[in-house]
């Protein structure tokens, strides 16, 4: 399988990230936890936003634990519920002063990220410039379709399978990094979407059962641990100069073009405005 044989690549361990705030959500699980406890053992503040408390804060210990590190913290986010994430937002500007890097590890995006997307970009990212977004997305948004009526209409990707879902989820990933970068032009804020991998964690959360048996005797062979995983998104996280490199898809640490829809300019700013009718931004 082409692209997955730099599985041993990592960023150096030499990299130190001390004193600044880095903000992860669906950091409870897979590669989202390796990513913050590398980062963690790196010397960041790690603020890790998840659903569920009970996994978070389980998730948030046993980061401590392993990184070495006591300043990571758990913050209750479930990105489904626009109270949740206005609640988190204005506990996030009570109690932290800056947030250098935004990571999003979640599986599949919802309409309400967005507002996060646009809460970080318009008021904290900027002032803790240089900053960085870096958004977990898959080679899976290749064989995405975004249908707008029945996003409009049903406040859903689509209705059919979970894969047809996720794909989908996976190419509004890449836009939303695309019309981000345009609309942070000047602000000294860099974002990134990124394929990490076929991890076989993620995998299985995203197909049926039935494939997951056929596929796991395999995984030895063709998929990374989360520790692999991770790689791709320390490297947009953390790699000095990248800021030319702002609104690109990366894989395996290299920079990757896309197919014409993934960054169609029409798209990702309908997709964009859309989320912000929906989210109650306009």
């Amino acid at each position: 399988m082409k692209g997955e044989a730099s599985k041993s690549e990592k960023i150096t361990p030499t990299v130190k990230y001390g004193g600044g705030s880095i903000m992860s959500w669906g950091s409870n699980t897979g590669i989202g936890k390796r990513t913050a406890v590398d980062l963690a053992k790196r010397g960041a503040r790690v603020i890790m936003a998840c659903r569920s408390r009970e996994r978070g804060e389980a998730a948030m210990l046993d980061v401590k634990t392993e990184s070495g590190s006591s300043d990571v913290v758990f913050m209750p986010l479930d990105l489904a519920s626009l109270k949740s994430v206005r609640s988190f937002a204005e506990n996030f500007l009570k109690s932290e002063s800056r947030l250098d890097i935004l990571i999003n590890n979640a599986g599949q995006i919802s309409v309400q990220r967005s507002l996060l997307y646009c809460f970080s970009g318009k008021h904290i990212l900027p002032s803790s410039a240089p900053s960085r977004v870096v958004t977990v997305s898959s080679v899976a948004h290749n064989f995405g379709h975004i249908d707008f009526d029945c996003l409009n209409k049903h406040k859903t990707l689509g209705l059919g399978s979970t894969m047809n879902k996720y794909s989908a989820s996976k190419l509004c990933n890449v836009l939303f990094t695309h019309e981000l970068n345009k609309r942070l032009q000047g602000t000294n804020v860099s974002c990134f979407s990124l394929h990490p991998g076929a991890i076989s964690s993620e995998f299985d959360r995203n197909v049926n059962r039935t494939l997951v048996m056929l596929i796991t005797p395999l995984s030895l062979f063709f998929f990374k641990t989360p520790e692999q995983g991770c790689q791709t998104t320390l490297h947009c996280a953390l790699q000095p100069g990248l800021e030319p490199l702002s609104g690109r898809y990366f894989s395996n640490c290299t920079v990757r073009n896309l197919f014409a829809k993934a960054r169609d300019d029409a798209a990702a700013k309908k997709l964009w405005e859309l989320s912000e009718s929906m989210s109650g931004l306009q």
